[in-house]
């Protein structure tokens, strides 16, 4: 079986070219993830074929990297229109870093909104690999009515619904087809010593030998082919379908290259899983690729045995039947197998480096309808984060209640969604609080005596204390100065211990940070003296002076790496700026043409905006990570909104 992904921005029509394809020779089979990922297999010119349509959305670009890892060669669609280049950028990205063979499809050619010239330069921006046109459209006035093939040199009129007519090159598109081919056979022939040398001895090259080179340069992916067409019309479809049939490489390719990618002996690779997904009554189902010979239900997989096998097509298991390498099945009560992830026979490896995702830049707490639900939400977040690597689960800090980081909103409602379908979890979201602290703007001194007599052994302990404000980001630190004896060294630690407690909660009712304390006095008592009422006396003392220490509330500051086109980036100093954070500089992305990265400080209360204003002015496509960076004070009206709040969200809980 041939496997190949078809990918690219939505509203591109990946879907029905998956359709046109597998209908070209008989009816498709087609099943579908909760996901959006869509599995259709079909045949043609006699050979099993598996296309994988992967989700448009940007939020789901985890879904499409693990499509990658199992295909052979994939398929991006991109619009007709120049300006909508950019959102093809993140899609090339990926595809560059996989080192998948790719063929570019530009999609719906009949309904052109621009110069297709000007279509390949705009996407060029984005790729380090030549975009090279295979074919030219065929105009009558502003009417694209077929096209001419570069190589073979022959032109096909377009037919509704039908094979497209085999026409002899018009006069008005000849002049431009000459200086295309021409461009095409100088960028092979980098590739290529013999052609080189047939172009400098002006001789025409064969078609044939045309198509020999062409076909190796994009197995070894050297170029990207450029096709044109109309899926919707079934236009341009069979010169694709007979592209990737002649051009793509065999699952043998595949295994070496996943094997480069993670240093792994090819030999010992068996398959692939690159998809997961929850279903009711069924539990975990694994996508599965074979890349070797053996793999049948019970054989030894990843270390454990294989579950049941199932038919894409129609779920049925059949256990008697082994997938030949290049198949694609699905495994049920394999919940051994993690995704994605390349498997031996005996050990799960790690997949290589670009599946990674990007980071979730929407953090939402999860609040359960029911306290029946709180309790498996916990267990039911953590079995979709197995499945779903863009979305990661955390405890927020101060409540413990289930953060969830999602790519934004859309994969966020996809989340609620299956949680209530399958697992007939209902929640609903809130922001999270931010994390905010609190410390003192000048030093004082206490002098606190703790003294109880409540019959027999009383508690006694006297202290003397100078608390000082620290260095940022020193945090707590304590010492000590007595002598004489006046506090026993014995109890010193429970003066420490009394000072720590007392930096859980300040007077605006969050954890203080960067204090010194310093016990320098005291008095003990020989008989009611005791580490508790030294750790009392500390902790009480340490609150009152704190209490005079003018509180001064600080809020977290983030270090954030923000990865946008460049096309984008002069908007960004303003949006930064405008959420009161501070670009710290900008590079150039050396490992993805056409995109930049900035470095900034954004508060902590902010990244929530950051996310939302990111989205909207790049369309989707630019993202950030984070880090904690540094607390730094926050005064005035603000200061005192956040106060307040906090102190009323305290009381109602």
């Amino acid at each position: 079986m041939r496997c190949f992904t078809v990918l690219g921005p939505s509203q591109t029509g990946k879907s029905t070219v998956v359709e046109k394809l597998g209908s070209l020779e008989g009816t498709p089979r087609k099943s579908s993830s909760p996901y959006g990922l869509n599995v259709t297999e079909f045949t043609f010119a006699n050979e099993a074929w598996c296309a994988l349509d992967a989700p448009g959305p940007n939020e789901a670009l985890a879904h499409v990297q693990h499509a990658l890892l199992a295909s052979d060669a994939c398929i991006l669609c991109v619009s007709s229109a120049p300006e909508e280049a950019v959102l093809a950028a993140p899609y090339l990205r990926i595809i560059e870093a996989s080192e998948t063979p790719c063929i570019l499809f530009v999609n719906r050619m009949d309904e052109p909104r621009g110069r297709l010239r000007d279509v390949i330069a705009a996407l060029q921006d984005y790729a380090n690999h030549t975009l090279l046109l295979r074919q030219i459209p065929i105009r009558e006035g502003d009417r694209i009515v077929g096209s001419c093939d570069l190589i073979s040199e022959r032109a096909w009129r377009y037919r509704e619904g039908q094979t497209s007519a085999l026409i002899a090159i018009p006069e008005s598109a000849a002049e431009r087809e000459h200086e295309a081919r021409n461009e095409l056979l100088e960028h092979l022939s980098e590739f290529d010593d013999w052609l080189l040398e047939e172009l400098i001895e002006d001789r025409e090259p064969p078609s044939d030998a045309i198509y020999a080179i062409s076909s190796r340069v994009l197995r070894e992916n050297r170029i990207i082919p450029v096709l044109i067409g109309s899926a919707s019309h079934g236009n341009g479809m069979m010169r694709l379908m007979k592209a990737l049939r002649h051009e793509a490489p065999p699952v043998a390719a595949l295994r070496q290259r996943l094997a480069r990618a993670s240093n792994v002996d090819d030999g010992k690779l068996a398959a692939v899983s690159f998809h997961a997904y929850h279903r009711q009554n069924i539990g975990k189902t694994v996508l599965v690729r074979a890349l070797g010979e053996g793999l049948r239900q019970g054989a030894s997989l990843g270390g454990s045995s294989l579950g049941a096998v199932q038919s894409l097509a129609n779920g049925r298991s059949n256990s008697a039947v082994a997938p030949a390498p290049g198949d694609v099945f699905a495994a049920v009560k394999s919940d051994h197998l993690p995704v994605p992830s390349l498997l031996t026979l005996d050990a799960v490896v790690a997949p290589p480096e670009w599946t990674e995702p990007p980071t979730p830049m929407l953090e939402r707490i999860l609040v359960p309808g029911s306290e029946r639900d709180e309790n498996k939400l916990s267990e039911t977040l953590a079995k979709l984060s197995e499945t779903d690597r863009g979305l990661t689960v955390l405890q927020e800090e101060s409540t413990g209640a289930q953060l969830v980081c999602a790519q934004g909103p859309v994969h966020l409602r996809d989340l609620c969604r299956t949680l209530s379908d399958v697992f007939h979890i209902d929640v609903t979201d809130r922001t999270p609080s931010p994390i905010y602290r609190e410390t003192i703007a000048k030093p004082s001194e206490v002098h606190y005596r703790h003294r109880k007599q409540t019959g027999g052994a009383g508690q006694f302990a006297d202290v003397k204390l100078s608390i000082r404000p620290n260095e940022r980001g020193r945090g707590f630190s304590f010492s000590e100065t007595v002598k004489g004896g006046v506090v026993p060294r014995n109890y010193i630690p429970a003066v420490e211990a009394g000072a720590r407690e007392a930096m859980e909660k300040g007077p605006l009712g969050f954890q203080v940070i960067d204090v010194s304390v310093t016990l320098y006095d005291g008095q003990h008592h020989a008989v009611d003296s005791s580490e508790h009422a030294f750790r009392t006396a500390s902790r009480m003392g340490v609150r009152q002076a704190l209490s005079e220490g003018s509180a001064v509330l600080m809020q977290p500051v983030f270090r954030s790496e923000i990865h946008i086109p460049s096309v984008y980036s002069g908007n960004l100093v303003q949006i930064v700026s405008a959420l009161k954070g501070q670009v710290l500089g900008f590079d150039r992305d050396e490992s993805a043409k056409g995109w930049d990265i900035f470095r900034a400080l954004v508060p902590g209360s902010a990244l929530d905006d950051l996310a939302r204003t990111l989205r909207s002015a790049t369309q989707g496509i630019g993202y950030f990570s984070k880090t904690f960076d540094h607390f730094e004070e926050l005064y005035g009206k603000e200061a005192d909104a956040i106060v307040r709040a906090h102190e009323t969200q305290r009381v109602e809980h």
